[in-house]
């Protein structure tokens, strides 16, 4: 997959530039990128990833790649599994994230509670429910549709999809988070 691949995956789910965006499980940046791309120098992302040289790696290839054109970035060296203090967001990306999760409910539900109302949870997963060794717990679409809902989402739609020879083929959706009706 290449930089036109991740754009793909992503655009449908962010139709509009801006926003306050977290992406859990940054890694080195290649759906980073996209994201920043897509919501522009209007838009704000939190990047959290455990490995900071994998950060550092990303920090480089965002302003090499979008330099004036970026959001302003916040890099964030932590466990995105515990509990982080992040403002209210319009936006959460995982794309290859959640895989690595065998039981997905308690990241989902901190997700859930950082989204505002409307918010939007992309994920881009493979789209099987048996792993291997790098992939040990994807999610199929139809297997997500069914957890995004038990976890509180709501409209989870197929966004995109993209033949991978790794798994036969990778996915994205979005969900929201509902508007509360106090």
């Amino acid at each position: 997959m290449d930089h036109a691949d991740h754009l793909y995956l992503l655009k449908k789910g962010i139709p509009t530039p801006g926003g306050l965006w977290a992406e859990f499980g940054s890694g080195r940046g290649a759906f980073t990128q996209a994201l920043a791309e897509l919501i522009g120098p209007g838009g704000e992302i939190f990047s959290v990833d455990r490995d900071q040289n994998a950060l550092r790696s990303q920090t480089k290839s965002v302003e090499r790649r979008l330099a004036e054109k970026s959001p302003k970035m916040h890099y964030q060296l932590a466990d995105y599994t515990k509990p982080l203090d992040l403002p209210p967001l319009d936006g959460v990306l995982m794309a290859n994230a959640l895989h690595f999760q065998r039981d997905k409910h308690p990241v989902l539900k901190l997700i859930h509670g950082y989204l505002q109302p409307e918010g939007r949870l992309i994920v881009v997963e493979y789209n099987v429910d048996r792993g291997n060794t790098w992939v040990p717990h994807p999610i199929s679409y139809k297997s997500w549709e069914a957890l995004a809902q038990n976890c509180g989402f709501e409209r989870t739609s197929f966004l995109a999809a993209r033949p991978s020879s790794f798994l036969k083929e990778i996915y994205s959706a979005v969900s929201y988070n509902p508007v509360d009706e106090d």
